[in-house]
């Protein structure tokens, strides 16, 4: 356990603190640049922020969720989608220094809270682990459709990032659910939603 959580605490250092990298070709690398207003700009790069800040809380949810997990097939399901999000953690970023801003100064508290619920979620079996992860996945995917229509027409690019983005969340998901996912209650689904909004609203404009 204690090397589990040294690997852990590694990765949650290298996601906060390291560029992150992509096995997959970048979504928008064929598609050139058409945004050129700056004030559009700044508003992709905070929708952009967003979304990196929602992938960090993704990595150490899995993080904390794997490490807790008791059932060895539960832990390979979290780990698989934790690699697929650091890509997304790299797409986000690369597009977010693109239009010239930054990732969130807050990413480190919400890295926290995030790897705290996944431990919690991981202790109560996994049945209601892996419920967290497809209610995770189905939130996020449901906040990913929403910013499609929040970026400017012209920035294909963006679009492009959140497009894949949003089918590899239903696809991890729907991995969650194959392998035996609870659904949650109500009302730690609505807490989920409310830490996401309050998430949302800050990482915007920090």
């Amino acid at each position: 356990m204690l090397d589990r959580f040294i690997i852990e605490f590694d990765k949650g250092l290298r996601t906060l603190l390291a560029p992150a990298h992509s096995r997959r070709p970048y979504p928008d690398h064929a598609l050139d640049e058409q945004l050129s207003d700056q004030q559009e700009k700044r508003h992709a790069a905070a929708l952009m922020r967003i979304n990196h800040s929602g992938e960090v809380c993704a990595q150490a949810l899995y993080s904390g969720q794997s490490l807790s997990a008791r059932n060895p097939d539960t832990a390979r399901a979290l780990q698989q989608a934790a690699e697929e999000e650091t890509e997304h953690l790299a797409w986000c970023e690369k597009r977010i220094k693109e239009l010239g801003s930054h990732t969130s100064v807050l990413n480190p508290i919400f890295y926290g809270g995030s790897f705290g619920l996944g431990l919690l979620a991981g202790c109560l079996g996994d049945k209601w682990n892996l419920g967290f992860l497809a209610e995770t996945e189905r939130q996020v995917g449901q906040h990913l459709t929403e910013h499609l229509n929040k970026f400017p027409v012209q920035d294909i690019k963006s679009q492009a990032i959140i497009q894949q983005m949003r089918a590899d969340e239903a696809a991890h998901a729907d991995s969650a659910i194959a392998h035996g996912a609870a659904e949650l209650p109500l009302p730690i689904r609505a807490t989920m939603r409310l830490f996401s909004n309050i998430m949302t609203t800050t990482t915007y404009h920090l």
